[in-house]
């Protein structure tokens, strides 16, 4: 009876006084900004599993376990390392404007005036840099060693990442500059994209990947192990998107974040729709062929090109940034490969290429910024990126080696470098 009343009293009070309710508590405010970034933490994480699936699937079956490894380990080393040195390095710039961070260890100092936990930020940010190694895990499949993947994953997670992160994230001077990048179009997914390039630039195509005019040779010897597995990863990581860019919005304590929030997940699916469309239909009417890979592929390459303003655009600006994505992506991967460089899974045009669209067009919607400032800042992280990996990986490819031996590239990542072998039924 008790309980009747007290329900029925905080009813009429919503009716009759309304501006009772105007304003949320900071205690309650700190709860739902914490409770958004653990929940969308691990939307995010989940997406770990979506990148293991699709590379998995991408690769011949010589080489899905050796996948599995380098996803895994990847997951675990990265983490460590940003606790011990990425965060800060990237979110502890000394003044506004700066370039570089603290070296020093993450430490809680939670309090009701940060409005969310610490540590729950910290969760929320180390996933979004095992996202970037992913993105050079897929590419560089099939002959690269795997500690060698480790140590640079350790690198890329720990340094290179945080410090071009910090740049507009740390309030470094990107974001002084006035960059805009909301969720990481540039900063997760071109960064990503630009240490894949110099990987695949410094490995060479897997042996036999392209005949000597530079087009694709017989593909049968690296057809895809399975397709459904490559579908069940992409869908994986739509769904990990809608926290990547919704949990980007910081906070869920207030009637705006949740609007807000509410229109970032819809932008984001728009997105994501328009650039399965575009990969379908572009495949259709130039090669005759509905493309299964090119509609994956372009359903990430929409979500990629969302995630730099997945607030601001209407509906259907959301679908048709989407939809633009995913023809870039078709269009680079036809580009990477006359080129001869080998991409296993399309993670070049899928992060980078369509990463640099999606920050390119955001004045379009967001007057904030300018189309000269977004320039300088896709252009400083790419380079950044690139030139700072391909230093890493061109020292650890004349010092421990980076690609396996060619025997062990014909039998397979699996035998020569985890030690599994796939046996069939009638074996």
């Amino acid at each position: 009876m008790i309980n009747r009343i007290v329900i029925l009293t905080i009813l009429l009070s919503s009716l009759f006084m309304p501006s009772a309710f105007a304003e949320v508590d900071a205690e309650i405010a700190y709860i739902f900004n914490t409770f958004s970034f653990l929940v969308c933490g691990f939307l995010v994480m989940w997406m770990a599993a979506g990148f293991c699936m699709l590379e998995s699937g991408l690769v011949t079956t010589r080489s899905v376990s050796t996948i599995a490894a380098k996803n895994i380990g990847k997951f675990a080393i990265v983490c460590v390392v940003f606790y011990l040195i990425g965060y800060n390095l990237g979110y502890g710039n000394a003044g506004e404007g700066g370039y570089i961070g603290t070296l020093e260890i993450w430490s809680d100092s939670s309090s009701l005036e940060t409005g969310y936990s610490d540590a729950s930020d910290w969760f929320f940010q180390a996933l979004f840099v095992c996202a970037t190694a992913s993105i050079v895990s897929g590419a560089v499949a099939e002959r690269i060693k795997i500690w060698p993947f480790f140590i640079f994953s350790a690198i890329l997670g720990g340094i290179i990442y945080p410090i071009q992160m910090g740049w507009e994230w740390g309030g470094g001077w990107l974001d002084a500059l006035g960059f805009a990048d909301f969720a990481g179009s540039t900063l997760v997914h071109a960064c990503g994209g630009a240490a894949a390039l110099a990987g695949v630039i410094l490995l060479g195509p897997r042996i036999g990947r392209f005949s000597n005019d530079g087009s694709p040779a017989n593909m049968e010897p690296f057809a895809a192990s399975s397709i459904p597995l490559v579908t069940l990863g992409t869908f994986i990581l739509w769904m990990g998107w809608y926290g990547f860019n919704g949990g980007s919005q910081l906070a869920l304590g207030s009637f705006e974040d949740a609007t807000a929030m509410s229109r970032i997940f819809m932008n984001t699916q728009l997105a994501g729709c328009g650039g399965c469309i575009a990969g379908a239909a572009i495949t259709r009417i130039i090669g005759g062929k509905t493309d299964i890979i090119m509609m994956l592929n372009g359903a990430l390459a929409g979500l990629v090109s969302i995630t730099a303003e997945p607030l601001m655009p209407s509906p259907l600006a959301a679908i048709c940034i989407g939809a633009i994505g995913g023809v870039i992506m078709y269009f680079g991967t036809n580009f990477l490969n006359s080129m001869k460089l080998d991409d296993v899974v399309g993670a070049i045009p899928v992060h980078m290429f369509a990463g640099i669209w999606g920050t390119m067009v955001v004045p379009f919607s967001n007057p904030d910024t300018s189309y000269v400032t977004q320039f300088i800042g896709v252009t400083s992280v790419i380079a950044f990126v690139f030139i700072s990996s391909y230093i890493v990986i061109s020292i650890i490819k004349s010092t421990i080696g980076l690609r396996i031996s060619a025997d062990a590239e014909k039998i397979g990542t699996d035998k020569a470098e985890v030690g599994v072998i796939a046996y069939s039924i009638r074996d």
